[in-house]
């Protein structure tokens, strides 16, 4: 711990920015990961199954009881379709669609900036180091013969620790987008699949009912 501290103190002033993009990455990182895995996702399988059967019975209070249970995105497009079950199909559909493309935005908000967030610590590392070289070889140019070499040193030290803690943010904020984006994926790729499972279902009801 205290190699860490006595590294992030060479590094210069500029490792303080790259502290607070951290800090960002982490807070967003942490939000992200709670959300689409815990209040975003349910069983898609056991809610149809579950949908089905009471749909099939005509019991749309039931299924409504069971999709006010939770706020995930799936459940809201599910709950559009389950609401309006006395409408036309096609409307049924056209409001599904309509929820789906107001929910869709809510599974991928935020999640882009840790690519962002990554380029801009990337990019403050380099900063930092340019400003360290630049300030190590100033130092060298006005220093004695027996002072240039420490001066040196101490340049390329806050310079190199700039780049590697840059990267050090850098590359966990990519790893951590590229697992979000494919939990968001299957999130999006869930509620299209709910969605046209539970049209069939409404199809084939309204069908045995002599309703179109």
């Amino acid at each position: 711990m205290e190699g860490i501290i006595e590294a992030f103190k060479l590094g210069g002033d500029w490792m303080y920015p790259i502290l607070g993009v951290s800090i960002l990455v982490i807070g967003i990182a942490l939000e992200r990961t709670y959300w689409l895995y815990t209040q975003a996702g349910v069983d898609k399988k056991s809610i149809l199954d579950t949908l089905e059967k009471a749909i099939r019975s005509n019991d749309i209070e039931r299924a409504l009881k069971v999709l006010r249970s939770t706020k995930a995105p799936l459940v809201r497009v599910l709950r559009t379709g389950v609401q309006n079950f006395n409408e036309k199909k096609q409307t049924v559909q056209l409001l599904m669609d309509e929820t789906a493309l107001a929910e869709i935005p809510r599974i991928e908000t935020r999640t882009g900036y840790l690519v962002m967030f990554s380029n801009v610590a990337t990019l403050l590392g380099l900063l930092g180091t340019i400003i360290g070289l630049i300030h190590s070889f100033g130092a060298v140019a006005h220093a004695s013969a027996g002072e240039k070499a420490a001066e040196l040193a101490a340049g390329i030290a806050e310079a190199m620790n700039c780049t590697a803690f840059g990267l050090i943010v850098a590359i966990p904020a990519l790893l951590i987008y590229a697992v979000l984006k494919s939990r968001e994926h299957k999130l999006v790729d869930d509620i299209n699949e709910a969605s046209v499972t539970l049209y069939n279902i409404i199809s084939d009801v309204k069908r045995a009912q002599g309703v179109e």
